[in-house]
C-alpha cells in the first residue's frame, strides 16, 4: 500500500511510449487513505484516462507529454494534504493540480500553498458551498456542483417521495456541516420537519450512542452526510443492528459499491444522490472507463477526466505549459461558443485551438462554468434495489 501510494504514476510509461522532452507534471492529489479511499483510485484512473489520451494523440504543444503525480490528501487530515501538496508543488514542480477531493483538505491546500505559488486547482469532489468564498485569485475551480445545490434536489426527492419527517446526521467538517444546512433550509421550506440533526465523528469503533439519539427523534428516516468508508458507514451499520429506522437517504460522500457490499439487501429503499447524467458525454465516458477496467457508474469519475481535460486544453489555448497559462483560458474553453468536445475527442480539442479555433468542452459531465468557475451540474437520484444501486431520475 505505502509503495502504491507514494509511487508517482507515468502516463507516457502506460501507453508504451517513452517522456518527450518536454514533460508536464500534473498533480492529483486524492484521498488514497481515509473515509473514501474506497472511491479515489477509480476517481484518478478517470484523470489518468485523459491523460492518456492526451499524450497518444501527440497534439499538446507540439507533442508535450503528461506525467501524472499522485498524492494523498487523506481527505480529512489538512496539515497532511497540504504538506503533500506542497511537495507537488515545490519540490516536483507540478504545473496544476487535479484534486483534491474533500472540501475541508481542498480549501487549506488552496489557501495554504496553491494559491499563494499560482498554480490552479480543479476539484472534482469538493462541494462544500464555502469554497464559492474562496480567497482564490481566480485560481480554484470545481467540475462536481456544490452543496446548495445538492440539498436542494435532495429536498425536492423527499418531497416527491411524501417523505416529510426526517433524522440527520452528518460527518463534523465542512463538508457535511455544509450539505445538511443545504438540504434542512430547503427541506423546512418545502414544509419538512427536520426531527434532529447531530454531527458525527469519523473513525470511532461504535455508533450505537449516536444512533440511539437519532432513533429517539421519533422519525424512521435517517440522512446519512458522511463518508462512506467511515463514520457514515458506522453509523448505518450501528443503525441496521438496532433496527432503528425505515429509510436511509444518503449524500454523494456515502455513495459507492462499499456501502452495498457490505450491507447489500438490507439496504432495500435506500435513496441516494450523487452528481451525474445520461447524456452523450456520459454515456461515452461510461464506455471508456468500462474498457479502462474503472467501476461502472463510480462516482467523481467522469468529473476527474474533465478536470484533468480541461487543464491540457487551456493549456492549448494559452500556447504554453507555465503555470501562469491555466487559468485565463479556462472558462473560454470550457464554455460556449465554439465545436463541442466529448470525451474521446480531446485530440480534436487541441487541434482545434492549435489553429485558433474555439471549443465548447462538454465532456463527461456537461461543464459550463459560471464567472467564479463552478458548475451548476445535474445529480441522479438514486435508490438501492436487491442491494444494488439503480437509477431513478436525473434532476
Amino acid at each position: 500500500m505505502k509503495k502504491i501510494l507514494l509511487a508517482t504514476t507515468i502516463i507516457a510509461a502506460m501507453t508504451g511510449q517513452a517522456l518527450a522532452a518536454d514533460t508536464i507534471k500534473i498533480g492529483v492529489i486524492l484521498g488514497f487513505t481515509g473515509p473514501i479511499e474506497s472511491l479515489t483510485p477509480d476517481m484518478a484512473t478517470g484523470a489518468e484516462m485523459a491523460m492518456k489520451e492526451i499524450n497518444e494523440s501527440g497534439a499538446l504543444l507540439g507533442g508535450a507529454q503528461l506525467e501524472s503525480l499522485r498524492a494523498d490528501s487523506t481527505c480529512i487530515d489538512s496539515a497532511a494534504a497540504t504538506a503533500a501538496a506542497e511537495k507537488l508543488i515545490t519540490a516536483d514542480g507540478v504545473a496544476a493540480i487535479m484534486g483534491a477531493d474533500c472540501s475541508g483538505v481542498t480549501g487549506a491546500i488552496a489557501s495554504n500553498v496553491a494559491v499563494g505559488n499560482g498554480v490552479v486547482m480543479i476539484s472534482p469532489s469538493a462541494t462544500s458551498p464555502g469554497l464559492s468564498q474562496l480567497e482564490d485569485n481566480g485560481l480554484f475551480f470545481r467540475t462536481s456542483p456544490s452543496d446548495a445545490r445538492q440539498g436542494e434536489v435532495l429536498a425536492d426527492v423527499m418531497k416527491s417521495r411524501g417523505i416529510m419527517e426526517i433524522a440527520v446526521t452528518y460527518t463534523n467538517n465542512d463538508y457535511g456541516k455544509g450539505l445538511a444546512d443545504s438540504f434542512t433550509s430547503s427541506y423546512t421550506a418545502l414544509g419538512g420537519k427536520v426531527t434532529i440533526t447531530a454531527a458525527h465523528e469519523d473513525g470511532k469503533a461504535d455508533y450505537s450512542a449516536e444512533v440511539g439519539a437519532l432513533a429517539a427523534s421519533g422519525t424512521s428516516t435517517l440522512a446519512v452526510f458522511g463518508y462512506v468508508d467511515q463514520g457514515g458507514k458506522g453509523i448505518i451499520q450501528a443503525s441496521l443492528d438496532a433496527d432503528a429506522f425505515d429509510i436511509f437517504v444518503l449524500g454523494d460522500g456515502m455513495f459507492g459499491d462499499s456501502l452495498t457490499d457490505a450491507f447489500g439487501a438490507d439496504l432495500n429503499g435506500t435513496i441516494a444522490s450523487v452528481p451525474g447524467s445520461e447524456s452523450e458525454g456520459a454515456t461515452s465516458f461510461a464506455s471508456m472507463g468500462q474498457a479502462a477496467g474503472m467501476a461502472v457508474g463510480a462516482p467523481f469519475t467522469g468529473e476527474s477526466y474533465d478536470a484533468a481535460a480541461l487543464i491540457a486544453l487551456s493549456m492549448q489555448a494559452s500556447g504554453s505549459s507555465d503555470r501562469s497559462a491555466v487559468a485565463p483560458k479556462m472558462l473560454e474553453v470550457a464554455n460556449a461558443p465554439g465545436t463541442k468536445i466529448l470525451p474521446g475527442e480531446l485530440a480534436k480539442g487541441l487541434k482545434i485551438l492549435s489553429e485558433g479555433g474555439d471549443i465548447d468542452y462538454v465532456g463527461a459531465t456537461g461543464v459550463e462554468f459560471n464567472d467564479i468557475g463552478e458548475v451548476y451540474g445535474s445529480y441522479k437520484e438514486m435508490e438501492i434495489k436487491d442491494g444494488k444501486y439503480s437509477l431513478i431520475k436525473v434532476h
